[in-house]
């Protein structure tokens, strides 16, 4: 009995000087008098009437503005990273859109019994086999009509020389001389630049056989284990980040699949136009200049147009003014019929991007990275349009109405009520179903 009245003045003693102490703390009232106004509420005044003195919409655009900075200096760190690290960022860039390419032929094989390994060895053995047998082919093909080539070139050379003196412009031949002199003298005086340039060009061929191989090996890694692989990517991401992401990229990498598909087609189509055209005028180069054809399309808008420029310049030089003037009219119909048919029936229904976004994508693209840049930059749009716009929709990671990616419709057509469609039993197990219960 006395230890339990000892505990409860304890009790009451520590509760009284809790009290004490919280009064000693808090501020006096403010009784109007400036000399016992407390250092506190001064403060806070002072403080006030320091946000008081810019209006809502400066300090708003104050907010704004360092972060807007602070994203750009983090973007140029980024880029300056990539850079650093092309030699690697590169080829797994490349084997990311031939894994688009070649992951549904993989995964046909796997629904039809085969080990994932086995069938991912499968599609890449065929796609060297296809490669290659092309590459010989145009490379024999290059080969075996370099000898006329060279002597057409020069007889073209000798028509446009006539051309320039006889034509409109009257350039006489001690003109034409004096220009040649001068690009000789250049090509002299520049000797050095043009060996180290050869130097350097040997050290991208060692970086291209590197990144070849690299290429092959992350190809194969992507096909059999894609989607673990982004599993354990997601994983590394807070628990409530996991399923929003995850879907993302599952509908991202579908969108990029439809969108290279479409590529190729299109890339295709353009080159059977443009090379038929050359075959039935006998151009030199042919098939090489169809194959060159085929590799620009996957630019696009921009591609197509640029190799077929140069199918028109061979013709120009090799075969006369005529013949070119047949071949620009070749490309002409080919280019409609890809703007006007191709692109919104093919590339229309795998992503929806303004004309207007993807010139500027290109145009930033090989600004920023060259060649590869303008090849990577309308893919990566189309998977962030993806990314973006489902995320915006549906932060909490629930699947869309009607399973299908966003952004493969034009934007005022998102809103409309889809019903839902059912899991089709074949589809292989996304990324986000392996994450809903990590």
């Amino acid at each position: 009995m006395a230890a339990t009245t000892w505990a409860r003045s304890i009790r009451e003693q520590a509760r009284t000087r809790l009290a004490e102490a919280e009064a000693r703390n808090a501020p006096p009232p403010f009784t109007g008098d400036a000399e016992a106004t407390p250092a506190v509420m001064v403060v806070e005044q002072k403080r006030a009437s320091a946000d008081e003195v810019l209006p809502r919409g400066v300090r708003t655009a104050g907010a704004w503005a360092w972060r807007f900075i602070a994203f750009i200096i983090s973007a140029y760190l980024l880029l300056r990273l990539i850079s650093l690290l092309s030699v690697v960022v590169i080829p797994v860039v490349v084997a990311i859109l031939l894994a688009a390419m070649f992951q549904p032929a993989a995964a046909a094989l796997v629904r039809r019994g085969m080990k994932r390994s086995l069938a991912a060895v499968v599609v890449l053995f065929s796609a060297l086999i296809l490669v290659f047998g092309g590459l010989g082919l145009i490379i024999r093909t290059f080969i075996n009509q370099l000898d006329s080539l060279s002597s057409q070139v020069s007889d073209g050379i000798t028509e446009v020389q006539k051309w320039l003196t006889s034509g409109p412009l009257h350039i006489t031949d001690d003109q034409i001389g004096q220009y040649v002199d001068r690009i000789q003298k250049a090509i002299t005086e520049n000797q050095g630049a043009l060996t180290s340039g050869a130097l350097s060009t040997a050290t991208t061929l060692g970086e291209v056989i590197t990144g070849f191989f690299l290429v092959l090996f992350t190809l194969f890694f992507f096909l059999r284990d894609g989607g673990q692989i982004w599993s354990f990517l997601c994983r590394l991401l807070p628990r409530e980040a996991r399923v929003a992401t995850a879907r993302a990229g599952h509908y991202s990498w579908h969108t990029l699949v439809s969108y290279v598909h479409a590529t190729v087609l299109v890339a295709f189509v353009d080159a059977v136009g443009i090379g038929i055209g050359l075959f039935v005028m006998r151009i030199p180069l042919a098939l090489p200049l169809a194959a060159l054809v085929f590799l620009g399309a996957f630019i696009p808008v921009v591609g197509a147009t640029v190799t077929g420029a140069v199918a028109v310049l061979v013709a120009l030089v090799a075969d006369g003014w005529v013949s070119a003037l047949i071949i620009l009219a070749v490309v002409i119909a080919v280019q409609q019929l890809e703007g006007h048919v191709l692109q919104p029936l093919i590339m229309g229904r795998a992503v929806a991007l303004h004309p207007l976004a993807v010139i500027l994508a290109i145009a930033t693209g090989i600004v920023v990275a060259g060649i590869v840049g303008g090849l990577i930059a309308v893919p990566l749009l189309a998977v962030l349009n993806t990314a973006i716009r489902y995320l915006v929709r549906h932060p909490s990671g629930e699947p869309t109405p009607d399973r299908e990616p966003p952004g493969t419709e034009p934007a005022e057509d998102d809103d409309a009520a889809t019903d839902e469609r059912p899991k089709d039993p074949t589809d292989p197990p996304s990324a986000e179903s392996s994450l809903a219960n990590a």
